[in-house]
């Protein structure tokens, strides 16, 4: 039976950290080995070690088709090779070093409503600097980086069928927990040896010199 995994290191009710909102101001810039377009249905379809660059957002794949809407957005789908796979990585908001990345064997990425979503072996994970705090392992996953949600599903189709799998989900503590006090000492108690008295004073009799 095929398996899937999903992992929240902290719980998926923590991972509300959206994506960096400076980025949909950003241009994006697009690197590529072979590029075709077609200006009259604003389709452009790019080849080898394709990487686009909006801002903190990262998208990786060995073939990109990106299609520009009416209103300037885009839409990307990102499709690697057999063996390897699209990827994606963005920072969010909410703190300096906090991250959130992806693979899978196609990622599309809809710019207009914040939505990223991975087909086939998909994986997401978010970080605080190189440390993983939430992870999910899919057959597909979506992302939406507006209302802050993940939806993940056993199948490659975006719906669970049955068969598929389970899920399993691991929720570490979410502050660490107090050191146990020390235990008390089992040897017995020592008694304190009693001041001895003091000596006794004698007062001459009378006449005694």
């Amino acid at each position: 039976m095929k398996k899937f995994l999903a992992i929240a290191l902290l719980g998926l009710a923590a991972a509300t950290a959206s994506a960096e909102k400076a980025d949909s101001a950003k241009q994006a810039v697009i690197t590529y080995d072979s590029l075709e377009t077609n200006e009259v249905t604003q389709v452009t379809i790019l080849t080898g070690n394709v990487v686009v660059t909006k801002g903190t957002l990262i998208l990786k794949s060995d073939r990109a088709v990106i299609k520009e809407t009416p209103e300037g957005d885009m839409f990307v789908t990102l499709t690697a090779s057999a063996g390897k796979a699209a990827t994606f990585r963005q920072k969010r908001d909410g703190g300096p070093d906090l991250w959130i990345e992806g693979q899978a064997q196609r990622i599309e990425y809809d710019e207009r409503n914040d939505m990223m979503k991975l087909f086939s072996n998909a994986r997401i994970r978010q970080l605080e600097g190189q440390k993983p705090t939430n992870e999910i392992e899919s057959e597909f996953i979506s992302y939406d980086s507006r209302k802050e949600v993940f939806v993940a599903r056993n199948d490659a189709s975006g719906v669970n069928k049955p068969g598929q799998g389970r899920g399993t989900m691991i929720i570490a503590p979410r502050k660490p927990r107090a050191a146990p006090a020390t235990p008390a000492s089992s040897a017995p108690a020592v008694t304190p040896a009693p001041a001895p008295a003091p000596a006794p004073t004698t007062t001459p009799a009378a006449g005694n010199p």
